[in-house]
């Protein structure tokens, strides 16, 4: 079975379809912290770069998480790039701000700024896109994207033995939720399907990216979700992660992934706010938003973040305990003008018993 992506082709710019058809060495470079849809998208460029006889080295300046592993291609994945190699032209995958590549971009900053650059990223508070840059915020995922431009280039989507697809997949899932979240669109999911068809194991993504987790992150989990706060109204709640939790249950920073969607499923907080330690004056904030109230990047805006209306994230100069103070104030003021119609008190005609309860036995 084939699914046809042509309706959307023409979404994918040529300037960026024709630098990355036309690599002769790509680098291509993550973010710092990464997750399923930047290092899927790294991944599908490179296989991309690739199958048009070029070659690619993948580059991410902090380890992927172990939660990635069963994923073919992971070891890839180098922390720095070799300065010596003829690189032609710098990808970039699913990163709001170039700042975000981390200090990997630091380290080698006269190539960084040498290279001819592509970015492809889908985070609507992206201000950095140049010529050749292709972001689109209605994309639900980067890898999303990918699919696309896979497509437009001729590149099959079981390429590596359906190891690109895979790769596509899990960011899918990872910045839908499998689907759960409102940025699906028909868009997302004809790439999804033509994934399916390409032999991407959807329902085994699923279950290893949000149904499967090792004990010691459940425990984790268990001390971040006991300390959770609501403000006095209720409008906002939060939680904290700290480097003493991570050694008491002897897990890594990346195992907080999916804290901050747990927290966002109160059923009455406007705001989710999940706060990591992350130094002794820095601290990352991930943020989730309900639909129709608090946009998320402008919370994170105000620290210097970005991201997407309902989800965001920043890194704070300051101590945890700062942090908290100065965020939950600005979250309590945006939640506080948001305004909803009052819910209907009466039942609804669907929570209706759908058996006579006179039937059942006494």
């Amino acid at each position: 079975m084939t699914v046809d992506l042509g309706p959307w082709l023409g979404d994918v710019p040529d300037a960026a379809a024709a630098a990355i058809g036309g690599a002769r060495n790509a680098l291509i470079a993550t973010h710092e912290n990464p997750d399923a849809d930047t290092l899927g998208a790294a991944l599908g460029v490179a296989a991309i770069v690739e199958r048009h006889g070029g070659r690619a080295t993948l580059l991410s300046t902090d380890p992927v998480p172990a939660l990635y592993d069963f994923l073919p291609g992971m070891d890839r994945f180098v922390h720095d790039p070799d300065e010596t190699a003829a690189y032609d032209l710098l990808v970039v995958c699913d990163c709001g701000s170039l700042d975000r590549l981390g200090d990997v971009r630091q380290r080698h900053s006269a190539l960084f700024e040498r290279l001819p650059r592509v970015l492809v990223d889908h985070h609507a508070s992206n201000t950095d896109g140049g010529a050749r840059d292709w972001v689109d915020p209605d994309a639900a995922a980067t890898c999303e994207m990918v699919v696309l431009l896979a497509a437009r280039l001729g590149v099959p989507l079981d390429a590596d033995g359906g190891a690109m697809a895979a790769a596509l997949m899990a960011g899918i899932v990872m910045d839908t939720s499998t689907f759960a979240h409102p940025n699906a669109t028909p868009r997302t999911l004809a790439a999804s399907a033509a994934l399916v068809a390409a032999g991407a194991p959807l329902s085994e993504i699923s279950r290893r990216l949000y149904r499967s987790k090792p004990d010691a992150q459940l425990r984790l989990f268990g001390r971040v979700l006991d300390r959770l706060e609501v403000t006095k109204d209720g409008r906002v709640i939060h939680s904290s992660l700290s480097d003493a939790d991570l050694a008491a249950t002897g897990t890594l920073s990346s195992h907080s992934e999916g804290l901050i969607d747990l927290l966002a499923q109160s059923e009455t907080a406007e705001v989710a706010i999940l706060f990591k330690e992350a130094g002794p004056a820095t601290t990352r904030i991930s943020v989730r938003t309900k639909p129709g109230g608090v946009d998320a990047t402008v919370l994170t805006g105000a620290f210097g973040g970005g991201g997407h209306a309902r989800a965001a994230g920043a890194s704070v100069d300051a101590s945890l305990p700062e942090a908290r103070t100065r965020v939950l104030a600005e979250a309590d003021r945006l939640a506080a003008a948001v305004s909803r119609p009052p819910a209907d008190p009466r039942p609804a005609a669907d929570s209706a018993p759908t058996s006579d309860p006179r039937s059942s036995a006494a």
